[in-house]
């Protein structure tokens, strides 16, 4: 798959996923064996959001044989897609508890985007092996009628053999906003943040809402500010579970905040030059922005940077 070199989205962490994912592949029954017996193909191997890390440049891809070995089916296997080379890429789940085969570990995902231990076009298929391995594992039922289901067109959907009902793996868009007032900036903060340390804003997207209108409700019910136009800059695969972030930037109509204290624990306007030395790692009151590993960051690094 070729990606646009500009494209804001691959530069925050699990967004770059090159791969080819064929859609249209998956209800091929031979398309699929093809994949999954293919003497390239890999898989990601996570005991939830552990990944399987081995020494190497593909550290996180493993052999077909070392998958069975370790107790994973490949005929039930997810097929996330197809490498440039045209080695298909696989995705299967490990028990929670199981010790690490000699001579590999267990990295946490969050861990492997801060360390850079894999590239990050790998990190974004880890993402969607995450995400995808955590949707079949919370949904093995009938939602319809409470039969048990099966996992059907190369893990992307599970039918009920009961009822007939196809189920489809869900994904939670998120609302995530740099609102800004000028040369200021709407942060925030809740309780469970490190110390110091202040975000953008974020909130569920609820349905019949546009994206929009969905961060001029989350600022007005989380600030009291009221925002105008509204601008897409980038999105983020978020693996924990399975959440898009939509980042926008909002401009803001009003400027009294009006905080809710269940919500959050503070929030303020943070001038430009504050919001810089907060990204720098100098601010004399120490406060800090989120890692990059966060898409706020790269709101906010957006805006610094005159977006």
């Amino acid at each position: 798959m070729t990606l646009p070199a500009d494209d804001p989205s691959c530069a925050i962490p699990y967004g770059l996923n090159p791969l080819d994912r064929r859609s249209e592949k998956r209800g091929n029954a031979a398309e699929l064996e093809a994949a999954r017996s293919h003497p390239h193909a890999r898989a990601y191997l996570l005991a939830g959001d552990r990944v399987l890390l081995a020494g190497g440049d593909d550290a996180a891809a493993h052999a077909p044989d070392l998958a069975r070995g370790l107790g994973v089916e490949l005929a039930t296997a997810m097929l996330l897609g197809w490498q440039a080379d045209g080695a298909p890429r696989l995705a299967g789940a490990l028990p929670a508890g199981m010790e690490p085969p000699a001579g590999m570990e267990f990295v946490d995902l969050r861990s492997i985007a801060a360390e850079a231990r894999v590239s990050p076009g790998v990190l974004g298929q880890l993402a969607q092996a995450r995400s995808m391995l955590a949707w079949h594992a919370r949904h093995g039922f009938c939602a319809n009628c409470g039969h048990a289901t099966a996992i059907a067109i190369g893990g992307y959907r599970r039918d009920c053999p009961s009822c007939a009902a196809q189920h489809f793996p869900r994904v939670d868009p998120v609302a995530i906003m740099l609102v800004t007032d000028g040369e200021r900036a709407l942060l925030g903060r809740q309780a469970h943040f490190r110390a110091g340390s202040y975000s953008c804003l974020a909130g569920f997207v609820e349905p019949g809402e546009t994206l929009e209108d969905a961060v001029r409700r989350e600022t007005f019910e989380e600030a009291g500010i009221r925002v105008g136009r509204v601008r897409f800059h980038a999105s983020q695969p978020w693996p924990f579970v399975s959440s898009l972030m939509l980042g926008c930037i909002g401009e803001a109509l009003s400027a009294e905040i009006v905080m809710d204290e269940t919500e959050l624990e503070d929030c303020r306007w943070f001038p430009r030059e504050e919001v810089i030395r907060m990204v720098r790692g100098d601010h004399p009151g120490g406060l800090a922005c989120p890692p990059r590993l966060a898409i706020a960051r790269h709101l906010i690094e957006h805006w610094l940077a005159g977006g």
